[in-house]
C-alpha cells in the first residue's frame, strides 16, 4: 500500500442506499477521529445532501468523481488509503475502478456478488495488485464475510479439537430476517442477463473453483436439490447465495495454500423444517425468486431503518471428521443482512485493511486469507455479529 494519505477511507457512492448506511455508520463509530473518512460519489450537491441527513459533521470531505471520468477516479484513489466502493452492478461500473487501484497501491472493499466480474479482475488486475501493494478485496457484506469467515472460524476451532481442519463442511442458514434491496436485485439480474450472453461467463457461475484460477479440487455437493440432511435432522433447501459464498469459500482454501485440506467439500443450504411440512417448504424455497422479477425493488430503494433494526440473521456451520466426529459454530447478526448489518461489516473491513494487517502484500483476496482472526474481533466488537462454538 502507498505511504502518506490524505484520508484513510473513501466512500465510493456515498449517495446510494447502502454507501448512506455505511458513511452514516462510520461518521457515528469513528466520531473520535481515530479514521480519516471523505464521501465520494458522481454528484458533490447530492453528497452534501446526505451528509446533512446523516448528520456526519459539516466539514466531512466531499469527492465528485464519475465511474465513467479515469481523470477523477485516479485522482480520488491517490488521496487514500482504502476504497470502500458499493456502487454496481459492478459487472457494468466496477472494473475502471479496480484499474485505478490496482495501479495506484490503493486498498479497495466491495460488496460484490458477482462472480464473473471477479474472476475477470483477477485475470486482468491481479498481477498489477501485487505489483502495487494494492490490497483489493471482493464480497465484503453478507456475501460473503459471515460464510468465509464462519468456515475460517470453524477450521480454526477443528483444528484445535481434532487437530486437523474438517474435510467436509456444511453451511446451514436457521435465520434470515431482511429484505432485499434494489441495487441487490439490479446485481443479480445483470450477473445472469450478461451471463447468458457468454458461455464463457456462465461457465465461472458453474464451477465451484472458478475464483481459484489453476486449482482443481475434488467434486463438491450439488446444493441445489432440497434434502433431509442428518446433520441437523431437517429438510434443507438451495440458499441462493450459496452461488456467489462457495466461490469465495473455495479461493479462501486456494490462498491459504489448501489449509482445510485437498478434498475439502463445502455447501450452502437453508433450514425448511422437519417431515413433510419442511419437505413443502423446501420445495417452495426452491421456487421462489427472490428478486422480485420485474416487480422487484429499483436501485436506490431498501428497507426502512425499523426493518433494519428488526432484521436479524443466523447461520449454523457443521464441521464433520472422516471418524464421524463433528463441530458445529454459529454466527449470527444483529441487523437485517443486507443492509443493516452489511454497512457495519464492510466499513470494518476497511478499517482493518488500515489497522491490523499491514503487511498483507497486495493481490487479490477474499476475507480469510486477508483478514484472519483480526475481522472477527472487530465484528464481535463492534458489528454486532457473534462466531460461537457450539458442539
Amino acid at each position: 500500500m502507498a505511504g502518506t494519505r490524505e484520508f484513510d477511507i473513501v466512500v465510493y457512492g456515498a449517495t446510494g442506499f447502502t454507501g448512506r448506511l455505511v458513511a452514516e455508520y462510520l461518521s457515528k463509530q469513528y466520531a473520535d477521529g481515530s479514521v480519516k473518512w471523505a464521501m465520494a460519489g458522481r454528484s458533490a450537491e447530492k453528497l452534501a445532501s446526505v451528509r446533512d441527513l446523516i448528520g456526519a459533521p459539516a466539514d466531512t470531505p466531499l469527492i465528485a468523481a464519475d465511474a465513467a471520468d479515469p481523470a477523477a477516479l485516479k485522482s480520488m484513489v491517490e488521496r487514500t488509503k482504502v476504497v470502500l466502493t458499493t456502487v454496481g452492478p459492478y459487472l457494468l461500473y466496477g472494473e475502471p475502478l479496480v484499474a485505478a487501484c490496482a495501479a495506484a497501491g490503493t486498498d479497495y472493499v466491495d460488496l460484490c456478488g458477482e462472480v464473473p466480474f471477479m474472476r475477470k479482475m483477477i485475470d486482468a488486475h491481479g498481477e498489477a495488485a501485487k505489483k502495487s501493494g494494492a490490497r483489493i478485496v471482493f464480497s465484503c457484506g453478507f456475501d460473503s464475510i459471515p460464510f468465509d469467515m464462519g468456515v475460517y472460524f470453524l477450521q480454526e476451532q477443528a483444528k484445535a479439537k481434532f487437530g486437523k481442519p474438517a474435510p467436509r463442511v456444511k453451511g446451514r442458514v436457521r435465520a434470515m430476517n431482511g429484505t432485499l434491496s434494489g441495487g441487490t436485485a439490479a446485481s443479480g439480474r445483470a450477473t445472469f442477463e450478461l451471463a447468458q450472453k457468454d458461455p464463457a461467463m456462465m461457465a465461472h457461475l458453474f464451477n465451484p473453483y472458478s475464483l481459484a484460477p489453476g486449482y482443481e479440487g475434488i467434486e463438491q455437493p450439488d446444493g441445489m436439490t432440497s434434502y433431509e440432511d442428518p446433520a441437523v435432522n431437517m429438510w434443507v433447501a438451495p440458499f441462493f447465495m450459496a452461488v456467489i459464498n462457495t466461490k469465495n469459500v473455495h479461493r479462501s482454501n486456494f490462498l491459504l495454500d489448501g489449509a482445510y485440506g485437498k478434498d475439502f467439500q463445502y455447501d450452502e443450504m437453508m433450514l425448511a423444517g422437519p417431515g413433510e411440512t419442511g419437505e413443502k417448504t423446501a420445495e417452495a424455497i426452491a421456487a421462489t425468486d427472490i428478486t422480485g422479477g420485474d416487480d422487484g425493488p429499483k436501485p436506490g430503494e431498501g428497507p426502512s431503518k425499523e426493518e433494519r433494526e428488526a432484521g436479524n440473521y443466523d447461520v449454523l456451520f457443521v464441521g464433520e471428521m472422516p471418524d464421524g466426529a463433528s463441530i458445529k459454530v454459529g454466527v449470527t447478526g444483529d441487523k437485517d443482512p443486507g443492509y443493516g448489518s452489511t454497512s457495519k461489516i464492510i466499513s470494518e473491513c476497511a478499517v482493518c485493511l488500515i489497522q491490523n494487517v499491514p503487511d498483507l502484500p497486495g493481490g487479490i483476496w477474499t476475507s480469510a486469507p486477508a483478514f484472519g482472526m483480526e475481522i472477527i474481533d472487530r465484528l464481535r466488537a463492534n458489528a454486532g455479529l457473534t462466531f460461537e462454538v457450539e458442539a
